[in-house]
């Protein structure tokens, strides 16, 4: 019998994932759940053939300059890995595989009711329920804004953003995106969407943003006090992506001077570390990153993350291998 790949996986997973990893793996899983620090990855990776990461372990070329030689693969639970330093992962040898694809519905429906919470006011309404303060139905209450017939911009239309643009078309509403690339003119077509090279024309003219694009160089706060400026006051905000896209403080300091009328956040600039100024506003409402977060999606990824790794032991390229040119 073929010697089981050694894999060592850093965070707590659904349990049926993880009983199916000790069938095919000698697996070192983690039963509290307890986040890692730099020593306990750097230990996971000298003595494993296989890492299984997630978004909250930060992997860096510091790091990888310390893993053992049988270190492989680095099959990463989740889409994302600018939490990993790719590129020098590769110039070691180790390959890094993620899990794209499997949560984009599950996505795109939290942004959907993100975009709802806010512009309805869905929060405030709950609050003042629980509370036992609503004293019964008023024509001027709660008011919010409707969303058929308003301009939806998206931001990063890839396979979210393109869900996300077909939740929009059901509601009415009219899309608008930007992108590195334009959309091909059939796919275009089918989400009636309207593209623009120019991020700042298309801020000015929308109603609401949705952010689905990755964390890189290029994202970083791409997002800023500038183009905040270029919104319309009552224009609202989406996130669902990666909170390093948007200047939180600038974001702030706009909804605070009644500049932008809302937002909807589920990812953070700085993680956890949540501006605490955010929560004080009625206009925002936050959610601890559980855009992906349905029993089907995590059970998924993680079939991901085995099949990947299944693939390398078998001596083949994981069919979700990420390389530096994608990012």
């Amino acid at each position: 019998m073929r010697e089981r790949l050694k894999v060592v996986v850093t965070r707590a997973l659904p349990e049926q994932v993880e009983t199916r990893m000790k069938e095919l793996f000698d697996v070192e899983l983690n039963p509290t759940d307890e986040k890692m620090d730099r020593e306990a990855l750097v230990s996971a990776m000298q003595q494993a053939d296989v890492l299984v990461p997630c978004i909250t372990d930060r992997i860096d070329a510091g790091m990888l300059g310390q893993a053992g030689e049988r270190l492989k693969l680095i099959a990463n639970y989740g889409a994302g890995v600018d939490h990993i330093d790719v590129l020098t992962a590769q110039n070691r040898g180790i390959l890094v595989s993620n899990t794209p694809g499997v949560v984009t519905e599950d996505t795109a429906d939290m942004a959907m009711a993100l975009m709802l919470a806010v512009t309805r006011r869905i929060p405030e309404g709950q609050v003042a329920m629980q509370s036992g303060v609503w004293e019964g139905w008023a024509p001027t209450a709660f008011m919010g804004m409707r969303l058929t017939g308003k301009r939806l911009g998206i931001l990063g239309m890839g396979r979210i953003g393109q869900a996300m643009a077909r939740r929009a078309r059901a509601f009415g509403m009219s899309v608008h995106y930007h992108n590195r690339r334009r959309l091909r003119p059939e796919i275009e077509a089918e989400l009636e969407a309207t593209w623009w090279d120019s991020l700042d024309q298309m801020l000015s003219r929308i109603d609401v943003l949705s952010i689905h694009c990755p964390h890189t160089p290029a994202t970083f706060h791409q997002i800023n006090a500038r183009r905040l400026k270029l919104m319309k006051p009552t224009s609202v905000i989406v996130n669902t992506s990666r909170g390093e896209v948007i200047d939180e403080n600038a974001l702030t300091r706009g909804l605070r001077a009644g500049e932008i009328g809302g937002a909807g956040l589920d990812v953070f600039e700085r993680g956890h570390q949540i501006n605490p100024r955010l929560r004080e506003l009625p206009n925002v409402v936050l959610l601890p990153h559980m855009g992906s977060a349905t029993v089907e999606g995590r059970v998924e990824m993680g079939e991901k993350v085995m099949l990947n790794i299944r693939t390398f032991a078998d001596g083949h390229r994981p069919p979700d291998m990420v390389v530096p040119a994608m990012l």
